[in-house]
């Protein structure tokens, strides 16, 4: 063997040795790139709580779409209603005492109050919503409603005021309601010691026991019987303030009850 061909090998050898060794590295790196478990981007923080899949639980109204709540009125305390789980559509909530203390009516809000004013409740009634209103500073205009057969009429021109609520005081009102208020689904109402037999998701109501079952006693709703001396001013303003927080926090649409 020439001395050139002697010195060649020992070169070769050790070339392909390095061959061998880079190719093990590689197909190394190359196993535990395909193995290795990849990192978990970190959670988004999101406004609602996260459901099973890592997104935000989206919270439903009366209406079937999100609540929405008017901006700038405050916040509703614990205790008012289960956010993730609200009752149904027309439902019943019963909220803690006081908290809807917390939120706050909007500058410029107005009512226009359907008052019936012909018996000792419903004036009861209709002084519980202009103290209401008072702490409040919002603007009433009442609309009267002596005759049944001009109810419709005078809801009507309740509406015609573009109010940010109409407000009905008492049972009377409640089945010519019930005929009006799906036509006008961007008018919100509430119903002051009464509800509606079958209430639109822009129908509120607020009550306590004592009044009457919806749809002027028909039974379908509260179990509890009509009392008159249940109407007082001091209590009548208290179901009003739990039933406008609702309206304002975006739970339009449900029965508000407070005792």
């Amino acid at each position: 063997m020439s001395p050139r061909v002697s010195r060649r090998l020992p070169a070769l050898a050790v070339l392909a040795t390095v061959l061998v060794a880079a190719s093990a590295c590689s197909s190394s790196t190359a196993d535990s790139s395909a193995t290795a478990p990849s990192a978990s981007p970190a959670p988004s923080s999101g406004s609602g709580s996260a459901g099973p899949t890592g997104s935000p639980t989206t919270i439903m109204g009366a209406d079937g779409g999100p609540v929405v709540a008017s901006p700038g009125t405050g916040r509703l305390g614990p205790g008012f209603v289960t956010p993730t789980a609200p009752p149904p559509p027309g439902g019943t909530m019963t909220p803690s005492p006081g908290s809807w203390s917390r939120v706050t009516v909007p500058a410029g809000y107005e009512i226009a109050l359907l008052a019936t004013d012909d018996n000792e409740p419903a004036r009861h009634l209709h002084q519980a919503v202009e103290a209401w209103a008072a702490a409040h500073d919002v603007r009433v205009t009442v609309v009267p409603a002596h005759d049944p057969a001009t109810y419709l009429a005078a809801i009507q021109k309740a509406i015609d005021l573009h109010p940010d609520l109409v407000v009905s005081a008492g049972d009377p009102l409640a089945d010519p309601l019930s005929v009006v208020t799906a036509s006008w689904p961007d008018q919100e109402f509430l119903l002051l010691g009464a509800e509606l037999a079958e209430p639109t998701f822009n129908v509120t109501a607020a009550v306590w026991k004592g009044t009457t079952a919806r749809g002027g006693g028909s039974g379908t709703g509260n179990a509890w019987r009509y009392d008159a001396s249940t109407f007082t001013v001091e209590r009548a303003a208290r179901a009003l303030d739990a039933g406008v927080a609702a309206v304002l926090r975006g739970y339009a649409g449900f029965v508000v009850r407070v005792d």
